[in-house]
């Protein structure tokens, strides 16, 4: 006979026993019937914000930091007697990098500033000389007028002699000394008309002197100012606001014009981006479009720019050898332009302060009618069906 069971007891048995299973057959049917739903969602979502944003949106990896960096070397052939800055310091524009010996350049500028004063006092003498000459002609002017009048005296003394003698009442003594005075008075006046003719003349030459005397001061006053440039070229500066690099130069060096001695890259926020798009890429592209730009160097900060413009021709016209695509078999192959996007300012400081040119960057230009549209995914399949 079975013994009685206590009611503590059957409820704890009840408890202990396993609930039946669920029906996992009907959840596995349930997702089956919901994922084609969520994927044409997906696809539905996908294909809005392409139609909308993606397919208006122009990206390349091709595209790197640029900068206008300039490369200094010598005018003049000198040796280094002083370097002014370090590598990778931050210079100014017109702070001096690099000075070169100046004693030869400070010479010639003392011989050019002699020559220069030996010039103007020559100019100084010949207009001197020239003022006297015309005092001179004024005075055989004057004794032109004195010739003549002596002339005129002496032959009316030759005539009232003459008449004497022919009536008795002078000497022929008399008369031949008269004769000789006239003569005397006629060759006077001669003498004074050819003086004149000679000061004259001295006149025209003196002049042609200070022409060529002011030809001379000017050719050396050229002279002084090669000098001073030369003297000028002896210290090498900086070109704009700027950080010096790539410095070749060192103390002592003599050096020569054409080498590269130091190297001056403009500042971070004077940089640009050069991106190789491809041709049929830039159908929509226009200047003043905005871009985003993704630095290799600065992961998580995408920097904002704009199209600037666009290079006058493609990358492969500017190589060093150009193709001829006149001659042998011809393969068509897509070319590059290059696009100058420019950064807009109110950015990041400290990730502009990390550009550097030459690196790496993926550039993504919006050329959508309206670049203020919205970009995300969810508000262009808004703007898709209507609610925005």
């Amino acid at each position: 006979m079975n013994a009685p069971v206590s009611p503590s007891a059957a409820a704890e048995a009840a408890r202990a026993t396993p609930a039946p299973p669920q029906d996992a057959p009907s959840r596995r049917r349930w997702l089956l019937r919901l994922l084609p739903l969520v994927l044409l969602a997906g696809g539905g979502l996908g294909g809005a914000w392409y139609w909308q944003v993606g397919r208006f949106l122009a990206e390349t990896d091709d595209a790197y930091v640029q900068g206008d960096i300039a490369v200094l070397g010598p005018r003049i052939e000198a040796d280094v007697a002083a370097i002014l800055v370090s590598d990778n310091q931050r210079v100014s524009a017109g702070q001096v990098l690099l000075r070169l010996d100046d004693r030869d350049a400070a010479a010639q500028l003392r011989q050019s500033e002699a020559a220069l004063a030996e010039a103007e006092a020559a100019i100084a003498t010949a207009r001197e000389t020239l003022a006297q000459t015309e005092e001179q002609l004024a005075s055989a002017s004057a004794q032109i007028e004195q010739a003549r009048a002596e002339q005129v005296r002496a032959s009316a003394d030759a005539r009232r002699t003459e008449a004497l003698v022919g009536g008795g009442w002078s000497s022929r003594q008399t008369a031949d000394q008269t004769i000789a005075a006239q003569r005397k008075a006629d060759a006077a006046l001669r003498a004074a008309e050819a003086d004149l003719a000679v000061r004259r003349q001295a006149i025209v030459v003196q002049r042609a002197q200070i022409i060529q005397a002011t030809a001379r001061r000017d050719q050396a006053a050229a002279a002084r100012d090669l000098a001073r440039n030369t003297l000028s070229y002896t210290e090498i500066r900086a070109p704009f606001d700027g950080i010096a690099g790539n410095r070749a130069a060192q103390l002592g060096q003599h050096v020569r014009p054409g080498q590269q001695l130091i190297a001056v890259a403009p500042l971070p926020g004077a940089l640009y981006v050069t991106a190789n798009f491809k041709e049929t890429q830039i159908a929509r592209m226009r200047p003043g479009q905005p871009a985003e730009i993704s630095v290799d160097a600065i992961p998580g900060h995408a920097l904002h720019a704009r199209v600037d413009s666009f290079a006058p021709a493609t990358g492969s016209q500017f190589s060093l050898l150009p193709p001829e695509n006149a001659t042998g078999n011809f393969t068509k192959i897509v070319q590059r332009v290059p696009v100058k996007l420019v950064l807009e300012p109110g950015q990041s400081e400290a990730a502009i302060a990390r550009l550097r040119p030459g690196l790496s960057v993926v550039a993504e230009v919006d050329t959508r009618a309206d670049p203020e549209a919205p970009r995300g995914l969810f508000a262009a399949a808004a703007a898709t069906l209507g609610l925005r």
